[in-house]
């Protein structure tokens, strides 16, 4: 019969609890570090920054309430030793996006950044599969698969899946509907660029075309899933703009995909991975929705497209591709 520990705590090798490891100690570090902590989706969740006196203390904030989560134990340092044996590593560091700024103008100083802290965690944590959160995710995602020369599974970005939360809550706000029960995605760069794939979007299954009026009286015609799909590219830019981060959301996208590959629940998730062929797209990280499991990025799934969301695709594709070799990858 199963352990109660074991439910909880899936482990990599029988009789060995999990271990996650959260590298940076930001708003969005110890967001996902918190949520994490909340869903008890390892038995170990560790904080690495080079700051000492804040990696310590957020770790010690959230482990003064680890009673009441099913983890059990946080902990933080400045040495990347805290890292050694880690299942899942959670790179959130790099360059802070300033209102007005895209997510690709940290292109370059985040990337130069992973060169450096990338290898020593992966000296540390050589078996680990590891997950980017940090902008640009799919250059960022890219650059690290090269960085270590991983199989394309073990490394992947958080790509577009707080843009699909965020369009699964629109269309939600739209209809009075449960998000649970609304299957829409959105595709590409997680970014200006990105599409959203209405011509497989659903509510239960009713394509989300046929749905009928709104709560406001409007159908989901051209007008309104332009002003929805606009509204989710805004959202992280009207955020910054108030509050100077976005941290709470894409800390519980994080530790779902978390949640996904060490439970193993083979989830289709928009993650960033890298495509060959799909969709015309080669040779480029961006978000497809992938099959998510505890060996990480799986098989990405061919859902029908539009010609129009085809080619949209492919100039983020393209846009992706160009940023990636001007910084020589």
């Amino acid at each position: 019969m199963e352990s109660q520990a074991q439910t909880l705590y899936p482990a990599k090798s029988a009789g060995r609890p999990s271990k996650i490891a959260i590298i940076g100690a930001g708003a969005v570090g110890t967001a996902v570090a918190y949520a994490c902590a909340m869903r008890g989706d390892a038995r170990s969740i560790v904080l690495h920054d080079i700051n000492k006196a804040k990696v310590e203390a957020e770790a010690l904030d959230i482990a003064h309430g680890i009673q009441f989560t099913p983890s059990g134990s946080i902990e933080g340092s400045d040495d990347v030793e805290i890292v050694r044996g880690s299942d899942l590593v959670i790179v959130t560091a790099g360059a802070k996006q300033k209102p007005g700024q895209s997510r690709l103008d940290l292109a370059e100083s985040t990337v130069n950044l992973m060169r450096t802290i990338v290898p020593n965690l992966q000296n540390v944590a050589p078996d680990a599969v590891f997950m980017f959160i940090t902008n640009p995710v799919d250059v960022v995602t890219y650059a690290a698969m090269k960085i270590t020369g991983l199989e394309r599974n073990r490394v992947f970005g958080s790509g577009t899946v707080l843009d699909t939360s965020r369009l699964r809550y629109l269309v939600s706000r739209e209809t009075g509907v449960a998000t649970q029960n609304i299957h829409a995605y959105v595709a590409g760069e997680h970014g200006d660029s990105e599409v959203a794939l209405w011509s497989s979007a659903e509510i239960g299954n009713v394509p989300l075309t046929q749905w009928g009026p709104t709560l406001s009286g409007r159908t989901f015609d051209a007008e309104l899933r332009s002003s929805i799909a606009q509204e989710v590219v805004d959202s992280a830019y009207k955020i910054i703009e108030g509050k100077g981060a976005t941290n709470y959301a894409i800390g519980l996208a994080g530790a779902n995909i978390a949640g996904a590959v060490l439970r193993d629940e083979n989830r289709v998730l928009t993650v960033s991975t890298y495509l060959d062929d799909w969709a015309g797209i080669s040779d480029v990280c961006m978000a497809a929705p992938t099959i998510v499991g505890r060996s990480g990025a799986g098989r990405v799934l061919n859902p029908p497209l539009t010609e129009r969301e085809r080619d949209g695709l492919r100039q983020s594709a393209d846009r992706l591709r160009e940023v990636a070799r001007s910084l020589g990858f």
